[in-house]
């Protein structure tokens, strides 16, 4: 996950001629994404966490509320006559929570099936957050087609969760077991082409000298940075054992950053995909080392 990113900026960048087709395939290679992922979830396990709902609680008042209100708040500081790029970052943190999630949840030893179940819980409602949390923040500043947005989230992230969900469910975990080792890597290979495919686009149009872009890289890397450190302070503040702090610090401080490409790409600006375009490149890294920071018992 360290090399796909970039790897997908630079064929992106230096041949648009060839990754531009793939734009209109990319809500389909979401869908498999969320598919793949999807095929982990087990209902009998979000169950089982709704009997203690402050961590779901908690993690909706953060990374609903108040972590779009402080990513809108500190980015009109810096890019307050550029309302495409505020509204980049404020989609960028309405978008659903990254099911890769998952992957440091477990090699930091959190609690999985409450990890799964936030992912899970986060995914299905996505139709409605999200485009409610863009209308209500930046409504006066872009033109939002809330209708549209709400119907592409709801094909590319909410029915293949729901298919591998019922997949998983239905055989007991075999169908699971016998299509991950396929769909593992396609997943892989599809975050790659999403990347190419609106890099092509959007890279062209970036002047590297230009102070504006490194100052949307700084507060990327930023922002990743600090929505981990809050996410883990608010499971402080809770009193949350080791387990469920990991399980909320990581659903909580990722997004899921192909998606918010992907809807940036089709419904607003070029601009508005530039948060979610850098971002890309720093986030896992990011979350492997603020998780080596904070949760150095999951490596012992």
């Amino acid at each position: 996950m360290a090399i796909i990113p970039p790897l997908g900026l630079i064929l992106g960048f230096f041949l648009p001629g060839v990754f531009i087709y793939l734009r209109p395939w990319t809500p389909w290679l979401i869908s498999l994404i969320t598919f793949a992922g999807a095929l982990r979830l087990r209902v009998a396990e979000f169950g089982n966490t709704t009997r203690k709902p402050l961590p779901i609680l908690a993690f909706f008042v953060f990374a609903r509320i108040l972590m779009p209100l402080y990513i809108l708040f500190v980015s009109s500081l810096f890019f307050s006559d550029a309302p495409d790029t505020i509204s980049g970052f404020v989609l960028l943190y309405a978008t659903p929570s990254a099911a890769s999630g998952f992957i440091w949840i477990a090699t930091f030893r959190g609690d999985k099936a409450l990890g799964l179940s936030l992912i899970l819980l986060d995914t299905l409602l996505s139709p409605l957050i999200m485009p409610g949390t863009i209308s209500a923040l930046m409504g006066g500043n872009v033109v939002i087609d809330t209708g549209s947005i709400m119907t592409s989230l709801f094909f590319m992230v909410v029915i293949p969760t729901i298919i591998g969900v019922m997949l998983n469910e239905t055989s007991r975990g075999e169908i699971p077991a016998q299509l991950s080792p396929y769909f593992n890597p396609l997943a892989k290979i599809s975050i790659l082409l999403i990347i190419a495919g609106n890099a092509s686009s959007t890279l062209s149009s970036i002047q590297f000298n230009d102070a504006k872009i490194w100052k949307i890289i700084g507060l990327c890397i930023f922002f990743s940075v600090t929505a981990l450190m809050l996410a883990r302070l608010i499971a402080f503040i809770l009193r949350f054992d080791y387990e469920r702090s990991v399980a909320l610090t990581f659903p909580a401080g990722q997004r899921n950053t192909s998606v918010a490409i992907t809807i940036a790409a089709g419904f607003f600006p070029e601009a508005v995909a530039l948060p979610a375009l850098i971002s890309i490149l720093f986030q896992q890294i990011i979350s492997g080392f603020i998780g080596k920071l904070l949760f150095r018992k999951g490596r012992s």
